[in-house]
């Protein structure tokens, strides 16, 4: 008696039965095995349904989102796009339209990103040109249907990535003109870190019966990330960061600034320490961020200051260090920042200056990844009191400067 012949057990991108022209774009790419976020989300989207995905950075949402389209894709009128991806950050715009352009599943498919700062002309000309998808930050994707230079008839596919994000900087009144544009009956992905009240409101308008595929760890932080912080005053942080540097000797390090002066006030003055760095922010030519981001992910640029709004454009995978050097205001954007390491499960370590009258915040960090924070020593930067054992009693009704340490703890979270 013969046995059956067994069919071949598919494994990696193989078992999510795409199409053959994107399973040899993702060899040539060095992709084997999808992400939890790919695996779960590509296999709903290719039913046509609508998806929320919820990830934290660096999980590889952005083929999630793509390979979908692109199984399905077959071909049509390049002067009629059939993708829309909307995106916070210019950066962020170019890093989708790259993936995309890498990804590929035909030389007849198309990627043109539109975004500010950049010359309407340039990119009019390439939108006359023909495309397939079209990625862009809100503002610029909606300059170009107020003038016609976009087509939206065709349009059956649409992601919001980094949904949160775009709310946060202030796009909601472009997003609901563009979606209230966009044909009935399109099949619309969300991706989000968080889901706030504002982002689940785009969600009950714009999209049907979404399923929610939520990879999200219970504990919002990347567990192979070393986190750390130290105590400093605030007139000595550039010379702790400076030490920090020399001690560690980052791979890459990412700077977190809040504001964009103090991050070109800050560059100067690492640069005068022959410190190979830059900083980007807002404020600075579109080419100008272009070029910089080209070297640093060339490797060109070792340490790279960037306020908040830049963080979630930055998909770099040599990136070892982030370094704190403002704690942020808001909590969630210390996991977003954080996650510039340790991308795709790549280990990264995460330094947080924190000042005397910070201890609080850092309490509620803790509290938000549901994990105690330690503190790290640099001799000569002891901003606060000797460590004392604090009694219960000890503890006034009301502690007027938090306590570092353990003693930052203790009164914190007693109180």
């Amino acid at each position: 008696m013969t046995a059956e012949p067994t069919e071949p057990v598919l494994s990696g991108f193989r078992s999510l039965n795409l199409m053959a022209p994107l399973n040899d774009a993702l060899d040539r790419a060095g992709y084997t095995e999808p992400s939890p976020i790919q695996s779960a989300v590509i296999p709903v989207a290719m039913t046509g349904k609508d998806v929320i995905g919820q990830a934290q950075t660096g999980t590889g949402k952005t083929a999630a989102f793509l390979l979908p389209f692109m199984n399905r894709w077959r071909g049509g009128n390049p002067l009629k796009p059939q993708a829309l991806v909307m995106a916070p950050t210019r950066e962020l715009a170019v890093q989708v339209a790259e993936e995309a352009e890498k990804l590929s599943p035909s030389r007849h498919f198309k990627t043109v990103p539109v975004y500010g700062g950049q010359r309407f002309a340039g990119q009019l000309a390439k939108l006359q040109q023909g495309c397939t998808l079209i990625v862009g930050t809100p503002g610029r994707v909606l300059d170009h249907l107020t003038r016609g230079t976009i087509s939206v008839e065709k349009i059956r596919y649409v992601v919001l990535d980094e949904a949160d994000r775009m709310l946060d900087i202030g796009f909601r009144p472009q997003i609901e003109k563009i979606m209230r544009k966009l044909p009935e009956g399109r099949q619309t992905l969300m991706m989000s870190a968080t889901l706030p009240a504002d982002v689940m409101k785009l969600k009950d308008r714009y999209m049907h019966d979404p399923e929610h595929v939520n990879v999200s760890p219970a504990v919002l932080t990347v567990e192979k990330i070393d986190q750390k912080y130290i105590t400093v005053d605030e007139d000595r942080k550039t010379e702790l960061l400076l030490k920090v540097l020399g001690r560690e000797k980052p791979r890459q390090c990412l700077v977190f600034v809040e504001r964009k002066r103090w991050a070109d006030r800050l560059y100067r003055s690492i640069k005068a320490h022959h410190v190979t760095a830059a900083a980007i922010h807002g404020d600075l030519p579109q080419p100008q961020r272009e070029r910089i981001m080209a070297a640093f992910r060339d490797g060109k640029i070792k340490v790279l200051i960037a306020t908040d709004v830049m963080s979630r454009g930055i998909d770099v995978s040599g990136i070892s260090h982030i370094i704190n050097y403002d704690l942020p205001n808001d909590l969630e954007s210390y996991v977003h920042r954080i996650g510039r390491t340790g991308r795709m499960g790549a280990d990264g370590m995460a330094i947080s200056f924190v000042m005397p009258d910070q201890g609080d915040v850092l309490t509620e960090i803790e509290h938000l990844i549901n994990r105690e924070i330690p503190v790290d020593r640099v001799e000569g930067f002891e901003a606060f009191t000797p460590r004392v054992k604090v009694n219960k009693s000890d503890v006034p009704a009301k502690a007027s400067t938090p306590v570092f340490g353990r003693n930052r703890r203790t009164y914190s979270k007693r109180l």
